[in-house]
Formats: structure tokens, sequence, C-alpha cells
């Protein structure tokens, strides 16, 4: 987009500016792309059978927690990169810190355990499935993300792109954590955050392709 068209844009109230966005197309995104992710999980894959006694511990919500909180830092960049000359601030920051705290508990998890159950914490039974399934289950909020971000003004497109692959990443990992039934903290750091990360590279690619206005 040239400077020119970005100022037209600005002093006209284009409804690109993305003033209307968030109030219109947001929610809906929102709720579409984690309703059908989890229509997806519901039929394809089934709810973890023991959820309630799992829901009863600790690992099981900070299973949950770091997706969350990744989910919510990346809409936060998803809502930035959307408006021109919006910065990003300290949100890459608080994306990153979730994933650190994980990959903390995964290293305590590790040294204090036996090194011949490393490879059980490690792999678990669904190392070879678990970040595609995620993948699969993060393609709703994919294009949820997507279809909002062209209501919106992204001039940094591929950054935008990125931002909204790591939102479906982050969604799908909330919504598979109700299937999944691996705990372990280096499972959960190595192949959930594999799984979160796998949209990132996609959305960056297409983000010039289809963010463009």
């Amino acid at each position: 987009m040239r400077t020119d068209d970005l100022v037209l844009m600005l002093a006209t109230g284009s409804r690109h500016a993305g003033g209307d966005a968030f109030g219109r197309r947001l929610p809906v995104a929102l709720a579409a792309g984690t309703g059908i992710a989890i229509l997806q999980m519901t039929l394809f894959l089934g709810i973890r059978p023991d959820l309630g006694s799992a829901a009863a511990g600790a690992d099981f919500w900070i299973k949950i927690a770091v997706p969350c909180a990744l989910m919510a830092a990346a809409l936060g960049l998803v809502l930035r990169l959307g408006r021109p000359g919006a910065r990003m601030g300290p949100l890459p920051g608080l994306a990153a810190m979730p994933v650190a705290l994980l990959w903390c508990l995964a290293a305590v998890s590790l040294f204090g355990a036996e090194p011949a159950r490393w490879p059980k914490l490690l792999l678990g039974e669904t190392w070879a499935v678990c970040p595609f399934l995620i993948a699969f289950l993060a393609a709703p909020m994919f294009v949820s993300s997507f279809w909002t971000l062209r209501d919106l003004a992204p001039v940094r497109l591929r950054l935008a792109g990125a931002a909204a692959g790591l939102l479906s990443g982050a969604t799908g990992a909330v919504v598979y954590s109700l299937h999944c039934p691996e705990m372990a903290y280096p499972f959960v750091a190595t192949w959930y955050v594999l799984g979160m990360l796998m949209p990132v590279p996609l959305g960056a690619y297409l983000g010039p392709r289809l963010l463009r206005w």
C-alpha cells in the first residue's frame, strides 16, 4: 500500500481503518474459530474420558493455561498489526513468556527424573501425531483470523499473517487439551509448542498474498 493511499484512508474514515471490525467481525471470528475447532475435536478425536479427574490436578490447568496465555497475547498482536502505525509494544515478550515458563517446568521435570524415564517424559504415547492434530484444530481459527484481518488495515503483512497463525495455533492447543491424555511438562513443552508454531510460517507466507489491499 502506498503512503498517499494510507493517508487518504485515514482521512476519509474508510472501513479498512478497522474502526468497526473489532466490534463486528472479531467476536464472530473468535466464536466461529473456537466453536468449529471444538466440534472437530468432538467428532474426530473425542473428549478424553477422564477429563473430570484430570481437571482436578494442577498439571491439567497449567497445560491449558500456557496456550490460553499465548492465545491472548497473539490476539493482541493481531489487533495491533491490523491497524496502521500501531506498535506491538511488549506483546512479543508476553507471547514468549508462557512458553519460557513451560520450558523451565519441563527442565525441572526432566532433571528431577531418572534418565531412563526421559524418553517417556519427552515422547509420551502420542508425540508423532500431537503437533499435526493441534494444527488440524487450528485451521478454523486460521481462516477466521485472516477474515478479520482483511477488514482491518494491516500494512506489515507478513507479521500480521504470522500473528494470525500464532493465534490459531494457540487456539488449537487449548481445544486439543480436552482430548489429549499427555500431562508431562517435557511433552507439552516440545510437541504442543511445535503444534502451536506450525501455522505461524504458513501465516507469514499467506499474509502478503491474502491481506494486501
